[in-house]
């Protein structure tokens, strides 16, 4: 299945990646080990799955590479949001929250739309 076209959402997701990196060495650098780790798995899950799904052997495989990935960008949201409202940890910034927004946007529409071909065939 892999096309070696410009690919938006596997950049998109590399990018993105590389600001998790950044985001969670900031609550590294403030001793929260835990949280970054968490933080630097999921976040950076979300682009090695979409990868990954370039590579798939067939269409339900790229349906669960990116569902895995849509999992792993709502267990992100969930511990940027424990950031956000807590006093203990950096508050993660508006661009990063809204880039994640914009990728899961883009994985449930690939969802969705790869579901409505894999009926139609």
């Amino acid at each position: 299945m892999r096309d070696d076209k410009q690919n938006l959402i596997v950049g998109k997701t590399f990018e993105f990646s590389l600001n998790i990196i950044e985001f969670s060495e900031i609550i590294r650098g403030h001793n929260k080990f835990e949280m970054a780790s968490q933080i630097f798995r999921s976040g950076t899950s979300i682009g090695a799955n979409i990868r990954e799904a370039q590579n798939a052997e067939s269409l339900a495989d790229f349906i669960h590479k990116f569902k895995i990935a849509a999992k792993e960008a709502d267990e992100l949201e969930y511990w940027l949001g424990l950031c956000r409202d807590s006093i203990h940890y950096p508050s993660p910034n508006d661009e990063l929250v809204g880039e994640l927004r914009s990728i899961i946007l883009i994985i449930s529409k690939i969802i969705s739309s790869s579901k409505r071909t894999k009926l139609s065939n």
